[in-house]
């Protein structure tokens, strides 16, 4: 093992995050009662031009209204893009007039970290001159071949950087790539088109301490195709995806939480160890099979989800 090691930056209960354009209160309200782990309050793609400075209303005022915590949630906002003008109005009301009920700021198309350093600088000022006690994290979505390229410097920014999300669909138009599908199988692609990009993501996440989320799949009413493309984030290391419709947000809990067999066997492996090592051996046996230190690593994993979930219920 490297002597020099990442520790999670900040740990979140992350299977589920559904997406709410901030431009209806209504939505908002039925988001806040949902099963989702966490919920972000959009101001950029799903919200028109004209309505912007009204969305945003709309969210310091769900933010100040809402009791997120209570619910379990962890309550996040998209901001729009910094190559816009909404942009620094969006952090300045949201942080003066919400900051101390935020949890997150979902930043978007971040191409180099230095984008993350101008949020981040922002926010430090604001909660300086409010006095805040809470501490606003920041949440990097990668959706631009530029981000892509990128992935590394900006997953090793420090600070209040805790998660990296994989935008499928800017990605898509960003590469070019030739597709109209979001989130889904290229009938014309050999396997899954997105495998390389997540996989980079997921590296840079865990090289660094941080959260893999992937995101959205666009059709909701393909739930079956939803639940294949969580299982394929899930296997490469994502611990939860984006729900654009209410109806995802039980597939996404569902694939992204362990089963009570995978638990039990957790538990298990975690138990024969311990005999192994009280007998002086480093490897076991389970079920005719070879457990050692790795499988351990593999099997606390399990448990401490299964844990994040139980403390959430």
């Amino acid at each position: 093992m490297s002597h020099t090691l990442h520790p999670l930056r900040k740990q979140r209960l992350h299977r589920s995050e559904l997406a709410v354009p901030a431009s209806n209160p209504g939505m908002i309200d039925k988001a806040a009662d949902s099963a989702a782990d966490v919920v972000f309050l959009d101001l950029e793609d799903a919200v028109a031009p004209p309505e912007k400075e009204k969305a945003r209303k709309n969210a310091v005022a769900a933010l100040n209204d809402i009791d997120w915590k209570a619910k379990g949630k962890t309550v996040s906002v998209r901001i729009n893009g910094l190559d816009t003008h909404y942009m620094y109005r969006d952090v300045v009301d949201l942080m003066e007039q919400a900051g101390d009920r935020l949890d997150t700021i979902l930043v978007p198309k971040v191409g180099v970290p230095a984008d993350l350093y101008m949020v981040e600088a922002m926010v430090n000022q604001i909660e300086q001159a409010r006095g805040y006690s809470t501490r606003v994290g920041l949440e990097a979505l990668i959706e631009t071949a530029l981000g892509m390229a990128n992935v590394e410097d900006i997953a090793r920014f420090g600070g209040r950087l805790e998660c990296l999300h994989f935008g499928v669909a800017d990605y898509a138009a960003s590469m070019r790539a030739r597709t109209v599908n979001i989130g889904g199988l290229n009938p014309d692609y050999p396997g899954d088109q997105w495998h390389a990009s997540i996989t980079r993501l997921v590296v840079a996440c865990r090289a660094y301490g941080l959260r893999a989320v992937d995101g959205p799949f666009g059709d909701f009413s393909d739930p079956e195709g939803y639940k294949a493309a969580a299982r394929r984030a899930a296997a490469l290391g994502c611990e939860g995806k984006w729900a654009i419709h209410p109806s995802q947000v039980a597939l996404a809990n569902e694939v992204f939480s362990p089963p009570e067999a995978e638990v039990t066997r957790a538990n298990r492996i975690v138990e024969e160890l311990k005999k192994a090592e009280a007998e002086g051996r480093g490897a076991a046996s389970l079920d005719g099979k070879m457990i050692d230190a790795a499988s351990e690593k593999m099997a606390r994993n399990v448990i401490e989800m299964a844990k994040a979930i139980a403390a959430r219920a």
